[in-house]
């Protein structure tokens, strides 16, 4: 019990799942490698969604290589990456509504082709991954944080298909706009929710002596 009063009572490192670290690695490739398509896809068609998709790919690569990194620690260091996680998720959000404000004020008209095609691309590597993880969706927060950030990709390449759709049958920027700002608040609420259980958790691990 001594030891409890200089760190975390809950020290133990618990077992690897070497399937969910396979997992993992999968996701971080198809991640990095959908940041790449869908960065030069929104630049090349001036879409403020693809591009906010973009960057949560980029921080999605960057989630799983972190996940990877404290797959083996102690659970309060899990729990404590997963903190850290949900602040960057939080971050993404407040990104991608400034990002809106930008492209509302410019009046850029997005070209609808690209946006489909690159959409359903995503889907696909996104509805994948999140098969893949769906067993774990009830782990501690380190995994929920990983579940959730497949999950909503998934649903924004959705949104951004469906504001494709929008774009080319309205000849207008506005779908592309309100898809945006639906995925930047569907950031903040899941960087919420990943927080939350963090703290629930670090909570009841780090017990005072």
């Amino acid at each position: 019990m001594a030891d409890c009063c200089t760190g975390p009572c809950s020290s133990d490192k618990p077992p690897v799942d070497a399937r969910y670290r396979c997992i993992l690695w999968v996701a971080l490739i198809v991640n990095a490698v959908m940041f790449v398509v869908e960065l030069v896809g929104g630049w090349h068609a001036g879409s403020v969604s693809l591009l906010a998709d973009a960057v949560d790919f980029f921080g999605d690569a960057g989630n799983y290589a972190v996940s990877l990194f404290v797959l083996g620690l102690a659970p309060v260091w899990r729990s404590r990456t997963a903190l850290a996680k949900g602040l960057i998720m939080g971050s993404y959000g407040l990104f991608v509504l400034g990002s809106v404000a930008y492209h509302l004020a410019s009046g850029i008209v997005p070209e609808s082709s690209t946006m489909g095609v690159i959409g359903f691309l995503a889907l696909v590597a996104n509805a994948s991954v999140a098969v893949l993880l769906y067993a774990y969706r009830e782990g501690d927060a380190n995994m929920r944080s990983v579940w959730l950030c497949s999950r909503n990709d998934a649903i924004g390449n959705i949104a951004v298909m469906l504001a494709a759709l929008g774009v080319y049958g309205t000849g207008s920027g506005w779908p592309d706009i309100v898809v945006a700002t639906l995925m930047g608040t569907l950031g903040l609420t899941g960087a919420w929710s990943v927080v939350k259980h963090a703290r629930i958790e670090l909570a009841a691990k780090i017990m005072p002596c």
